[in-house]
């Protein structure tokens, strides 16, 4: 596809993508070169929590843009310390390392569990991961993953991950032994189809790993920062886990990640773990400006009324086309289909005119809805309103 004087064909294919070029996004709304609107309800897999070029972000670039850029991760900068502190404040970790990508962020909680497994459980590194998660596109990531089919893409894959079922307390104990050092889970599988754990398998589980010595692990790249009307999705259960990863929302459309543990976990020394741009301030400046919009009084109330009304009106579509019901935790939700249209449907609403909408189906048979945190009951009518059309097709 040509634009202006460049061409796509520059571009390695990862994706099949559209002939389209976003150029501006405001909000809930993206704009592409011929001037179209769309209403994304993807917000770049839910990276965007605050939608399109909020003035927090956009403030918080430019203010840090006029100071400091990279000074190195050899040194502390002021972004970097303030947000670590934030996070720790508002949750049960003590400690953080600031990453680019969630994948980059799980890495490190693998390293960490390995490292700690080394000196304090014989060398034990066996992490107990379920089939259907995502965890990351690095090798040991992908490794982790219980995706369908990535044990052979890029074979061989690093061992040390055997696959529990999820929600399933007795196939996670069956796994542990002696190599075990860890299990590690997202909280609501999301490119697994929106699926939340239980909170009493959360709860059990948090028993079960305290009780055997090993390590809990939550994977919340696409559910913390707000995503699921909490700060951490794991709070919903009441536990403490003793890793955690952090992504995506945290940085409110910037790259950015991070990884948290408990002091009595975090046993790297210098030279273990690194990154060139880890807690970069540019990047840490706009995660400390999304965070603290998080902990605003009323803001994630407000979330969870979102997703308790956005919940409500899938519901009200699933019954009125005979659909399967919805599922999911705050604004992260799916509407579950009938049959496999899922693809269909995204594809005719991208190009509907004259204005476009946005959506994601991880699985055939369902639509996957991440809209900005702060998306509107209006803007929630008029997605329902265009999918109702949709479906009527």
């Amino acid at each position: 596809m040509q634009y202006h004087a460049a061409n796509t064909d520059s571009l390695m294919t990862i994706t099949n993508r559209p002939d389209l070029v976003f150029e501006r996004g405001e909000g809930s709304w993206l704009f592409d070169h011929q001037g179209k609107r769309y209403l994304d309800f993807i917000q770049g897999w839910a990276v965007n929590c605050l939608g399109h070029c909020p003035p927090e972000i956009t403030a918080a670039l430019t203010e840090q843009a006029g100071k400091l850029l990279n000074p190195s991760p050899a040194f502390y900068n002021g972004p970097m310390v303030e947000l670590a502190s934030l996070l720790t404040a508002n949750s049960c970790f003590d400690r953080v390392f600031f990453a680019n990508t969630g994948a980059e962020a799980n890495e490190g909680a693998i390293k960490l569990a390995r490292k700690w497994g080394q000196l304090n459980r014989d060398g034990a590194f066996e992490i107990i991961t379920f089939g259907h998660s995502f965890h990351g596109r690095t090798l040991a990531t992908m490794s982790a993953s219980g995706k369908a089919g990535w044990d052979t893409i890029f074979a061989p894959q690093v061992s040390g991950f055997p696959k529990a079922v999820y929600n399933d307390i007795a196939s996670v104990e069956a796994l542990i032994g002696p190599k075990t050092v860890a299990v590690m889970l997202e909280p609501v599988q999301g490119e697994g189809g929106v699926i939340p754990a239980d909170l009493e398998f959360l709860k059990a589980l948090r028993g079960l790993t305290e009780a055997r010595g090993i390590l809990l692990i939550v994977d919340e790249v696409q559910t913390g920062v707000g995503r699921t009307g909490k700060l951490f999705a794991h709070e919903h259960a009441g536990i403490a886990p003793d890793i955690m990863t952090l992504g995506k929302g945290i940085g409110g459309g910037v790259p950015l990640a991070a990884l948290l543990a408990r002091e009595a976990i975090c046993c790297f020394v210098p030279g273990d773990q690194g990154g060139t741009y880890n807690g970069n301030p540019l990047m840490t400046a706009v995660g400390l400006a999304v965070v603290k919009r998080m902990l605003a009084p009323g803001f994630l109330a407000e979330v969870d009324a979102r997703g308790q009304y956005l919940a409500k009106r899938l519901l009200e579509l699933s019954a009125k086309h005979g659909l399967k019901g919805e599922r999911g935790s705050g604004l992260l939700r799916a509407l579950i289909l009938d049959d496999e249209r899922g693809p269909e449907i995204v594809s005719k609403a991208l190009v509907q005119a004259p204005v476009g909408l946005l959506l994601n189906a991880p699985r055939p048979n369902l639509l996957r809805f991440m809209p900005a945190l702060n998306v509107s009951e209006v803007e929630i009518d008029q997605m329902v309103g265009m999918l109702d059309g949709l479906l009527q097709r």
